[in-house]
């Protein structure tokens, strides 16, 4: 049965939205040479994009997100060729790539010695973040820009990660130099990020491929991140892709004046709920979950009750964020006003 669902008001302008066609990302790859900072869609989120060689325009990146600078950036190149100028890739990690690039996974590996990506992208570290997105909007943005690009999500930190060009312009307006318009994003969830670091390969982030698919190329079991201290990826921070209102996990109902994030019809048919999917797809909850999040937050109500949702398969990914986002918020978390 379909949910009655009370729409939130429009978008607020930005300064400058093209559509992602050849003349869009013309000007968007002269903005980016230009040292500015452009908005751009890829298969998993909106992504922030600016010269991943330059530690003016990865300053930029940081400064319109409000981004701590000791959390390091993905960058984003065209092929495996171009990520093998910038990372030393081990046997196992060069499998992955090759099984699943171009897609939704970032491989964490060392820094190759001719590596022009800048220091500030990586926050400093001896570790550089690399994906080679499937969006086609993304690999013509990348391959005429001419040079790696810095590209975390194109929100302020922390907050609810954007799927449509609308979601950028209503975070980042006024923030940035363009955003190209390519409709909304198809996984909806951030890449998987593993690292290869020391010791066996270590899941840093769960995301749009399934830990149990890579697992099953590998052979073996991925380490989790669990007492890892030092920040290798993004979406690591405890409190992350958190709207304004306060979350309530693994609700049964709905209490008064709540909002909904249904999964399965649990809830049933009430005002102010939206499902993440009606037939219990994993995927199809995925590809809704921050599009979702962004209309009950627009709501304006204080607390928005979410379903149980399986850990399996891309579960995984989505009880991750969903757990970020319910985190405490402490005085001083990047992204959020005191």
């Amino acid at each position: 049965m379909k949910r009655e669902f009370v729409a939130p008001g429009p978008a607020l302008a930005t300064q400058k939205t093209m559509d992602a066609d050849a003349a869009g990302i013309a000007e968007a790859a002269r903005v980016i040479g230009a040292g500015g900072i452009v908005a751009f869609p890829t298969e998993t989120v909106y992504g922030l994009a600016g010269d991943a060689t330059s530690d003016a325009a990865v300053a930029r990146i940081y400064a319109a997100k409000a981004r701590p600078e000791f959390n390091p950036l993905i960058t984003h190149v065209a092929s495996l060729d171009a990520a093998r100028e910038q990372g030393v890739f081990p046997a196992e990690a060069l499998h992955l790539a090759k099984l699943f690039w171009p897609g939704p996974l970032t491989l964490v590996v060392p820094p190759a010695p001719g590596a022009t990506v800048c220091a500030a992208a990586r926050a400093g570290r001896q570790t550089i973040a690399l994906r080679v997105p499937i969006h086609p909007v993304a690999l013509a943005l990348i391959s005429a820009a001419g040079r790696p690009l810095a590209a975390p999500s194109a929100n302020r930190s922390g907050q609810v990660s954007p799927v449509t060009a609308a979601h950028v312009a209503q975070d980042l307006s006024g923030a940035i130099d363009l955003i190209l318009d390519g409709g909304r994003c198809s996984v909806g969830l951030e890449s998987t990020v593993i690292a290869y670091l020391e010791g066996p390969p270590l899941l840093l982030r769960p995301g749009g491929i399934a830990r149990a698919d890579i697992e099953a190329v590998l052979g073996h079991a991925l380490a989790d991140s669990a007492g890892t201290t030092t920040l290798h990826s993004p979406g690591m921070l405890h409190s992350h892709y958190a709207p304004r209102a306060k979350l309530r996990l693994d609700a049964t109902e709905l209490a008064e004046g709540e909002a909904g994030l249904d999964f399965g019809g649990i809830f049933g048919a009430r005002k102010n709920v939206l499902d993440l999917s009606a037939r219990r797809d994993l995927a199809e909850a995925a590809a809704n979950l921050f599009s979702f999040l962004h209309d009950l937050d627009a709501l304006g109500l204080p607390c928005i009750a979410v379903a149980p949702i399986p850990r399996d398969g891309l579960g995984e990914a989505i009880n991750d964020r969903l757990t970020r986002a319910a985190a405490p918020r402490e005085r001083g978390d990047a992204g959020f006003k005191s």
